[in-house]
C-alpha cells in the first residue's frame, strides 16, 4: 500500500522502476493479488528520505521481514552485511533460483544474507511457488 504522503507521480515512477514486482524476492504484484508496498531501502526510521531514489516496491511480506533492516548475518560466514539493494543492485548477480524453482538461493554472500534475513524462502512462499511452478506461472524468464 502507498504511504499517502507519496505523490501519484512518485508512485508511477517507483512502480514503473521496478516493473510491478518485488525487489527481494522477484514476485509480480499480479501473482499475490494484492498491491505491492513502496520499501524505503533505506528505512524512513534510521533518516531515510521519502525520494524516488530510496524506494522500491516490495510484497507485504518481504517488507514485514525487512522491516527497518538494512543489514543480516550472512549463514555461512556469521559476517554482517547489507541487504540487497534492488535500485543499485543487479538480482541476477546475487540470487537464482533451485532446480525446482521453489527456493531462491544467494548466489553471494550478500544474496545469502538477503535470503536469510527477509526470509525469502519460508514454508509459506515455498508451497505457493509449487502451484505457480505446476501452473508454469513461475520463475519468471528473466529471472531464469
Amino acid at each position: 500500500m502507498a504511504p499517502a504522503y507519496l505523490s501519484v507521480e512518485l508512485r508511477r515512477l517507483v512502480r514503473a522502476d521496478a516493473g510491478a514486482r518485488c525487489g527481494y524476492c522477484h514476485t509480480p504484484e499480479a501473482l499475490i493479488g494484492m498491491p505491492m508496498e513502496y520499501d524505503h531501502l533505506y528505512p524512513e526510521a534510521l533518516g531515510g528520505p521519502t525520494e524516488r531514489e530510496n524506494l522500491w516496491l516490495a510484497c507485504t511480506r518481504c517488507n514485514d521481514f525487512k522491516g527497518n533492516r538494512i543489514s543480516g548475518r550472512d549463514p555461512e560466514t556469521g559476517a554482517t552485511l547489507p541487504l540487497f539493494h534492488p535500485r543499485t543492485q543487479r538480482w541476477r548477480e546475487h540470487f537464482t533460483w533451485s532446480m525446482a524453482g521453489t527456493h531462491i538461493l544467494g548466489l553471494t554472500p550478500l544474496g545469502r544474507t538477503t535470503v536469510a534475513t527477509l526470509r525469502l524462502n519460508n514454508d509459506f512462499i515455498v508451497v505457493t511457488r509449487q502451484f505457480w511452478v505446476a501452473a508454469g506461472w513461475w520463475p519468471f524468464a528473466e529471472d531464469s
